[in-house]
């Protein structure tokens, strides 16, 4: 049995010397090295920006959907949307553990497991798509992936229907971050705040900013709006399009007092909200970009542009401790929880 790289480097097909995120094509045969794990998958969380993508193109119809998910798999041996260059992640049971492995991990055969590494570095064959949840960015399928020896997991809690599990884990880094960012006393800005990693970004700010603090959350959707308001976590619920700039620098300058925010925080899975971002912003405020939709040449060269100095971090969806922290959340808050299992059980 081959030694494989523990970054998974040796599946790489195209091109030869990077790692298997960048990488347009990798190898994804089923036969694992002695430090892989071989995954027999339930289903997908297709990443909130690829899957939007991948609607449109698919004009909502599901059997379109279905093909391109496919035939993306197909051609690059993973999930990795080549538009939007995002995956997602999934959950199965583990089949097959490699002897260089084998006791070095807290894993054993037949556990349930999620990844929290994206599918867009995740070898994966899919043999047939069982359904479509087109609300949900969730796909059930039949078929097997690999984990690398670096790669990182949870297993699913026993307290949890999967698919909930499946939605708050690929989502797990942007509240765990929230809570580094957001200090007493902050102003903070949660772009997307409707949505699934919105809706606990505003959570986890209502609760570091404290009384002192105020949360603004940003949707173009009357319904998002009315719904954050009845959650009682933000100050203000922002009816206002993110993708233009003046009027959402505007519509926070109004709540705010000319202020804006200290810490923004954007979650949406649309393009060209960078500058509404950071426009958002005061000076030497910071911004959050989690979302995969995010164009960090528009970002850095945008606030260049308009002298805004502030401090922009990339969306990483890890952080130590993230999958446990995210999981917290939902069984602190019985609202949260419930409004979870209404949209994604």
């Amino acid at each position: 049995m081959q030694h494989g790289s523990p970054f998974g480097t040796h599946r790489v097909l195209a091109p030869r010397g990077v790692l298997p995120q960048p990488a347009w094509k990798i190898d994804n045969t089923m036969d694992i090295c002695d430090n892989e794990i071989l995954i027999d998958v339930s289903a997908l969380n297709i990443d909130a920006a690829s899957f939007t993508q991948i609607k449109q193109e698919a004009q909502g119809d599901e059997a379109r959907v279905a093909e391109i998910v496919l035939g993306i798999v197909a051609e690059r041996g993973k999930h990795h949307n080549p538009v939007t260059g995002s995956g997602g992640m999934l959950i199965g049971t583990v089949l097959e553990i490699g002897p260089a492995l084998a006791g070095t991990i807290d894993l054993k055969v037949g556990d349930k497991i999620a990844t929290l590494v994206s599918l867009s570095l995740t070898p994966l064959r899919i043999d047939c798509i069982k359904k479509i949840h087109i609300h949900k960015d969730q796909i059930e399928i039949q078929g097997k992936a690999i984990l690398f020896e670096t790669g990182l997991y949870a297993r699913l809690p026993a307290d949890m229907d999967e698919s909930l599990a499946l939605a708050i884990l690929d989502v797990a880094g942007a509240p765990a971050q929230t809570a580094r960012l957001v200090q007493p006393g902050n102003t903070v800005v949660v772009i997307g705040g409707g949505g699934k990693s919105g809706t606990l970004c505003v959570y986890e700010a209502r609760k570091r900013a404290g009384p002192c603090g105020c949360v603004i959350g940003v949707s173009p959707f009357a319904k998002d709006c009315q719904r954050m308001t009845e959650l009682g976590w933000v100050d203000h619920a922002l009816q206002v399009d993110a993708a233009d700039a003046l009027a959402l620098m505007d519509a926070v300058a109004d709540v705010t007092m000319g202020k804006l925010a200290d810490v923004v925080i954007n979650c949406v899975n649309v393009p060209n909200t960078e500058m509404g971002s950071i426009l958002a912003t005061r000076q030497h405020g910071k911004i959050y970009f989690f979302s995969m939709a995010t164009s960090f040449t528009a970002a850095a060269l945008g606030a260049e542009g308009v002298g805004k100095d502030v401090e922009m971090i990339v969306g990483n969806g890890y952080a130590t401790g993230h999958a446990e922290f995210a999981l917290a959340l939902l069984r602190e808050s019985p609202a949260l929880r419930a409004l979870f299992e209404q949209l994604y059980v």
